[in-house]
Order: structure tokens, then C-alpha cells, then sequence
């Protein structure tokens, strides 16, 4: 029976965050504990009276806690250029590059402490404990990674479902394939796949049956923009090609409310493709239906 363009498309979802998706709280965690020894050191500047000499006294003594100072401004780097009315100065953090008997290195570090203001943070109590201090930072480092994240959960959401259908990774489905390797594992000619002169095609997924390969891609639009008409058009064009090759399915996989905004090109190719599918699809076993 045929599908109806505008029902399927009413299904397409706002979002497709899952509860990791937000703070990877294991990488906050372990970032943390890289570091909770030279923190503990740190611990004992705050309250100082003397802070200056005694942060001097320390970083000669332990140096190594100097590698924390970048991630007390929330930075996530070695090496911190400053400027103002004295001139610009390159301040290097890196472990083993802290010269034992030089003045002026030290100096230039109390000078960075004090005019960022973490001599204010640590000498005045305004906090308690590094290690929550750094906590809190790399938990607001770590949501700058939702994009990242972002890009790769409707391919996890996918393959969600590949396993829960009972395919076996590097078994009967594969990650991320090349038509070469495609060609070369199962004597497949792709030749008529032309990517419209692009690079060598490569699917997110292949699927592996008795009787076909599938080759998918999998994305996720929460905006909209001018790639999604792209998109519409040369996944129309490879479903095209697909279909004069013996054995071989291309299958997509799609959603987010961005396609509103390509909605007639989306359409023309729901309209020529025979396999493309929602997370609704997913939820109602369409993988289980598909692969066979």
C-alpha cells in the first residue's frame, strides 16, 4: 500500500537528544581524576595570606600542578597569550617546561594569576575545593560537545535497532563502508553508484542478508538550510542508481523537523525511493521488515 507523504512527515521529530547527549559525565569524571592530585596540591593556596610567595614556593616545588592553570579559566590548552598596557606575553603550561631557577618564569606566572583573577578566586575563599571547582568547569567544557554528539546519534539510533533485530557487527552489518569494500566482499559491481562525482561513496552502514546487501545512510535535521535541498536530491539520484544493481538495496534513513523547510524536495524523492524511513518507521520494526 502506498505511504502518504504528508502523515509520514507529520511524524518527523523535534529532537533526537538521548539522556547522554546533554554532559558525558564519565569523560567529566575522568578528566577530573587525570588531574585531582596536582588539584589537591592547589587546594592548599586557598585562604593563603601570602599567596604570591607561597604559589611560588609550590610551583617550584611541584611544578606539575602548573598543567592545571589553563582549566582553572576554563581553557583547554597548554599555552594562554595575554596582553595589556606592560605588552603581550606567550605563558606555557606544558609539563617539563618549567626552568628551575628562573625569576622571571615565575614572576610572569604570578603576574598571570593575580591579573586573571585567580588569585582573588583562591585567597578570598569565593571558592572551597578545586576538584569541585574543575568539576563544574569540565562539566561546561564538555557541553560545548553536543554538536559533535549531536552529528552521531541518529547513526547510533540506528544501529540501535540494526542489533536489536539481531544483526552482528562485523558479522552481518558493518560501519562505515567504502563501495571498494563493498566490491570486494561480496564480488558486487557498484560501478553504476557515481556519488555525482564526488568522492568514492561511503555508507554508514551495510547489512548483510542471505539474499541482499544494504547499504544505508543514516542523518538527523533539527534546522533547516540550503545542504538538506542537496541532500534530497543526491539521495534521490544514488536511490536511482541503486535500483539497476543485482543484490544491492540503498536504504535511508531520515528526520527532524529542518526538513520543513525542503519539505517538495524531500518529497520528490520519498516519491521515486521505495526504502527511506523515519524514527516512527524505526519504532514499528521497519528493519526487521526491510532486511530479509
Amino acid at each position: 500500500m502506498a505511504r502518504n507523504f504528508d502523515e509520514w512527515l507529520s511524524a518527523f521529530r523535534e529532537s533526537i537528544a538521548n539522556y547522554e547527549y546533554y554532559i558525558d559525565f564519565r569523560k567529566v569524571h575522568r578528566n577530573v581524576d587525570n588531574i585531582k592530585v596536582e588539584l589537591n596540591i592547589l587546594n592548599s593556596l586557598i585562604g593563603s595570606k601570602q599567596i604570591e610567595e607561597d604559589f611560588k614556593a609550590l610551583s617550584k616545588r611541584y611544578p606539575e600542578v602548573l598543567k592545571c592553570i589553563p582549566l582553572l579559566l576554563a581553557v583547554r590548552a597548554s599555552e594562554i597569550y595575554c596582553q595589556d598596557e606592560n605588552g603581550g606575553f606567550l605563558y606555557q603550561f606544558h609539563v617539563g617546561n618549567y626552568p628551575p631557577n628562573s625569576r622571571f618564569y615565575y614572576e610572569k606566572n604570578v603576574y598571570f594569576m593575580r591579573k586573571t583573577g585567580l588569585f582573588d578566586l583562591l585567597e578570598n575563599h569565593i571558592i572551597s575545593n578545586l576538584i569541585d571547582y574543575v568539576t563544574g568547569v569540565e562539566t561546561g567544557l564538555d557541553s560545548n560537545g553536543r554538536k559533535n554528539r549531536g552529528g552521531h546519534l541518529m547513526e547510533d539510533l540506528v544501529e540501535s535497532f540494526i542489533i536489536k533485530a539481531g544483526f552482528i557487527k562485523n558479522e552481518t552489518y558493518f560501519k562505515e563502508m567504502y563501495i571498494h569494500q563493498i566490491t570486494g566482499r561480496w564480488d558486487l559491481n557498484l560501478s553504476a553508484i557515481s556519488n555525482q562525482g564526488k568522492m568514492e561513496k561511503r555508507f554508514d552502514f551495510v547489512v548483510k542478508t542471505d539474499n541482499m546487501v544494504y547499504g544505508i545512510e543514516t542523518n538527523f535535521y533539527g534546522s533547516g538550510g540550503s545542504k538538506l535541498n542537496e541532500t534530497a536530491r543526491s539521495y534521490k539520484t544514488l536511490a536511482q542508481e541503486a535500483d539497476s544493481i543485482q543484490g544491492f538495496t540503498f536504504v535511508w534513513f531520515t528526520d527532524g523537523k529542518g526538513w520543513a523547510s525542503a519539505r517538495h524536495n524531500l518529497e520528490e524523492t520519498f516519491d521515486v525511493m521505495e526504502h527511506i524511513y523515519n524514527i516512527n518507521d524505526l519504532e514499528h520494526d521497519i528493519v526487521g521488515k526491510v532486511f530479509i
